[in-house]
């Protein structure tokens, strides 16, 4: 039953989204259009405008609404590189969290019994390596966020283990984006806001923590061979 009245919570917030088109709101034109008032409503209201904008970023990754990229564009144009790497950190975090927990507590007891044989060796290897490759999964910004917070619901991987990888984890992606959001006015587009040099630095960057697990296992295995010669 607390399942059926979260998926129709959820369901109806998200028909609300698009149903009074909120997303309106959430577009580079409007950003710019309203970064002064944003401006003035900050130097007013500083500590009510960042509680705001915590929470609004949060819903909007839990629920998986479009409009992520925009809230950290926003994050660095109103409240500058420091604050507003900040706050997205959290906001991101704790959103991917809840969007985690609603798939785990919707969808994991199902899918896990239903495709049970099918899944083992995916539990067993998230159980060996599911901090490592979560944490090459969130640097590599090549894989919707939203994507991997659904589907890792479904793995046996632990809460706070999920929560503290994906804040490390999208720290750097996290801190270009925002960076950019304070040269607000010379973005034309959000496609423009990475280059695709900078797109191979990440994947690079990502296979990173897989390559020196598998590194130190054969440094392991070798020295277990040698010591046993």
């Amino acid at each position: 039953m607390q399942r059926w009245i979260l998926l129709g919570l959820i369901a109806a917030a998200i028909a609300a989204f698009f149903l009074f088109d909120l997303g309106q709101y959430l577009t580079l034109d409007q950003l710019k259009a309203r970064q002064a008032e944003l401006a003035i409503f900050r130097a007013e209201h500083p500590g009510l405008l960042a509680v705001g904008y915590l929470l609004i970023y949060i819903l909007v990754t839990a629920l998986s609404l479009p409009g992520a990229t925009l809230m950290t564009l926003a994050g660095g144009a109103v409240f500058g590189v420091w604050q507003g790497l900040l706050l997205v950190s959290f906001a991101s975090s704790i959103g991917a969290t809840l969007a985690f927990l609603v798939a785990r507590f919707l969808l994991g007891d199902w899918v896990q019994s239903r495709f049970h044989d099918r899944l083992t060796a995916i539990n067993e290897g998230i159980e060996r390596d599911g901090a490592f490759y979560l944490f090459s999964l969130r640097l590599v910004p090549l894989f919707p966020f939203f994507v991997i917070n659904l589907v890792m619901g479904l793995t046996p991987i632990r809460t706070w283990t999920f929560y503290w990888v994906s804040q490390v984890g999208m720290l750097a992606g996290t801190a270009v984006y925002v960076n950019a959001g304070t040269q607000l006015a010379q973005i034309d587009s959000l496609g423009g806001i990475v280059s695709p040099s900078l797109l191979v630095s990440f994947a690079l960057l990502g296979l990173f923590p897989l390559v020196a697990r598998k590194g130190l296992e054969w440094i392991k295995h070798r020295r277990g061979i040698e010591g046993s010669v």
